[in-house]
């Protein structure tokens, strides 16, 4: 089964949710257009996660997605995120950043009561998760709506153990995947292994449609992906440039740059594994830190 039969979608591609550069603007354009657009939702409250919906449900009749992190929140360790932010400081004062104006706990939260009040009121046609899946009372309301549910696996294991929950779909990512790698049965990256290598592995393991997610980019990376029986791709660094996203100008020109072939995981941003372009802070810190609190605050 492809994308655009379970999704009622056109083509069978899907705009990948990119918090920090995209609202319901870009989500509008790609559904609109045929895709499956997306509405990144862990960033938002209750009232900013409304208005986002009511712009998406007034503005389109075609299909979305609302993606929401699933991840557990860690306990407090205060004298380890004291640490990071003295780490941090040198950073702060250059950039004129004040560290108390920076949100408690991260400022991303997992799928909650409030979110899935408004996926019962708004009632997308696709919801997905990133970091595995809420508790199943969650997940049960998610599924009464008639929403799709899609999650993202990073190794055959989370896919079977989404597969085993009921998921209508996985999303297989890759390692040069942008963003936040979904891990979420295992911390260990030397699991983690490139999308067309990842891809079969997990189409044989399971039995629901499988999309692939990493380093594709255009026309020929989607037909590679579908000749190895992916029903789908997911897409992001392809929609940064777009006119609808929020790219910053700075971003923008690097990923216009050579720069931009030169990527790495880091986890200083956030506490979790996430693939960007390299800058600064990751070279002088990095990319990879033992002494950066546990996702999501190492902010």
């Amino acid at each position: 089964m492809t994308l655009t039969t379970l999704l009622g979608i056109e083509l069978p591609i899907i705009q990948a949710p990119m918090a920090g550069v995209q609202g319901a603007e870009l989500a509008l354009a790609v559904s609109n257009a045929g895709g499956l657009g997306s509405l990144p939702s862990a960033m938002l409250g209750a009232d900013d996660l409304r208005a986002e919906l009511e712009t998406l449900a007034s503005g389109t009749n075609k299909p979305f997605n609302v993606n929401f992190f699933a991840h557990q929140p860690p306990g407090p360790d205060h004298a380890r995120e004291r640490a990071w932010r003295e780490a941090l400081a040198p950073y702060y004062l250059e950039y004129g950043i004040d560290a108390e104006s920076i949100p408690a706990g991260g400022g991303r939260t997992p799928f909650n009561e409030d979110a899935a009040e408004l996926v019962e009121a708004y009632t997308p046609a696709v919801v997905s998760f990133h970091f595995g899946l809420p508790d199943d009372t969650l997940l049960n309301r998610v599924k009464a709506t008639g929403a799709k549910v899609i999650s993202t696996a990073t190794t055959v294991e989370e896919a079977v153990w989404l597969d085993e929950r009921g998921v209508d779909s996985i999303i297989a990512q890759g390692l040069e995947a942008g963003g936040h790698r979904g891990i979420f049965l295992t911390r260990d990256l030397s699991t983690q292994m490139g999308t067309f290598a990842l891809l079969p592995q997990v189409i044989q393991a399971v039995r629901c449609p499988v999309i692939a997610a990493g380093g594709i980019v255009d026309a020929k990376g989607i037909r590679a992906a579908m000749d190895l029986g992916a029903a789908g791709v997911q897409l992001g660094t392809a929609f940064l440039l777009c006119p609808e996203a929020t790219t910053r100008s700075i971003h923008r020109a690097a990923l216009k740059s050579p720069q931009a072939r030169h990527t790495a995981l880091t986890n200083l941003f956030s506490g979790g594994p996430a693939r960007g372009i390299m800058n600064r802070v990751m070279r002088e810190l990095g990319p990879m830190s033992g002494d950066a609190p546990e996702f999501p605050l190492a902010t």
